[in-house]
């Protein structure tokens, strides 16, 4: 088990050095980026001071004029764009590995900080979406499959196929708009208020849990629904198979082959998709994030993104690939606890 563990580490840095590189070389190549931007705007100051007054030519010369040659060097430096885009890929893998992800184009701001903010309200919704969403979709999916076409059954598969239909974000206005903005059940929005700390620590921790029931619904609503139909496909599929007839056959309660064979077999393709879900811990939804005003790092990397902010958004894909692919490790690792019949050889 030590060497696949070794292996499968060793296995990450290549795979983390083309996925980075790939994205790195698109942000070179895509028009529009920082210093482009940057002279834009610079070039609109200058037009607009253009028509103020008399002085408005003298003011273009300075603002809006063409810029020489050093000062388009020192721009070049200033983003990185002074060297071929293979050769700044390396100073930015080895700047990543000292925890160096660079200036923000944007906010003139340290990556990494920008990124340890933010951390935490992402953590913090994707660590109770992913407990919520495993501790009542598991269950409900095997009671819908024991309860095969009951009345429970069919309305519960209506609210799921609803679930499925209707996106997050849409979701997200909805309850934005009734429960927050006209009955004012809720914030309108934010991680907590901005009265916080003036509040006494039970205060604080209803002012959070207030400020996280709409969006965790709207969080919720697709896996939920996605993983709970899901769970009870797998389930009745393995119902169906022979073994389970044949237990039942021998003598086996129905029950005791349920919980102690079916579940368990029925489980292992979960288990198998269980690391990629180590990046909702992070990722988040941009959308959402932005219908609540969340600061969170979906929203970060949407905004960067628009912005061309290539550092911060280099970054962000930067972390959640490496959670990606530690978290296939992890899956390995579950469906061997599941499935006695995987082994580390």
């Amino acid at each position: 088990m030590i060497a696949y563990l070794i292996k499968r580490l060793l296995l990450i840095i290549p795979t983390f050095i083309g996925m980075t590189m790939i994205l790195f070389a698109l942000t070179r190549f895509v028009p529009g980026g920082p210093m482009e931007k940057l002279l834009m705007q610079q070039f609109m100051e200058g037009g607009s001071e253009t028509g103020s007054g008399s002085m408005g030519g003298a003011a273009s010369d300075r603002a809006g004029g063409a810029l020489s040659d050093e000062q388009l060097d020192a721009l070049k430096a200033r983003f990185g764009l002074d060297k071929p885009w293979y050769v700044a890929y390396f100073y930015w893998l080895w700047d990543f590995v000292n925890l160096d992800f660079g200036e923000s184009t944007r906010y003139y701001d340290s990556v990494w900080g920008m990124l340890v903010e933010r951390l935490p309200v992402s953590a913090y919704y994707g660590f109770f979406t992913f407990l919520i969403m495993y501790l009542v979709s598991i269950p409900l999916g095997i009671f819908k499959s024991l309860v095969h076409n009951s009345w429970f059954d069919t309305l519960s598969s209506m609210a799921i196929f609803l679930g499925f239909a209707v996106p997050g974000y849409v979701v997200a206005v909805v309850l934005l708009v009734y429960p927050a903005s006209r009955w004012e059940w809720f914030p309108l929005g934010g991680f907590i208020s901005d009265d916080i700390s003036e509040m006494s620590k039970w205060q604080v921790v209803k002012d959070v849990v207030d400020h996280s029931i709409l969006p965790m619904i709207a969080y919720l609503l697709g896996g939920f629904a996605m993983l709970t139909y899901h769970m009870k496909s797998l389930l009745m599929e393995q119902l169906s198979m022979d073994y389970v007839r044949t237990a039942v056959a021998k003598g086996v309660p129905y029950r005791q082959a349920v919980l102690k064979h079916a579940i368990r077999n029925a489980i292992i393709p979960l288990a198998s998709g269980f690391g990629g879900l180590l990046t909702v811990f992070f990722g988040g939804s941009y959308l959402i994030e932005k219908v609540f005003n969340i600061d969170g790092l979906g929203l970060l990397a949407f905004e960067s993104a628009l912005e061309r902010d290539y550092p911060v958004l280099i970054g962000v894909f930067a972390i959640t690939g490496v959670l990606l692919l530690m978290g296939q490790i992890v899956a390995d690792f579950a469906v061997a606890v599941i499935d006695p019949r995987v082994r580390f050889d």
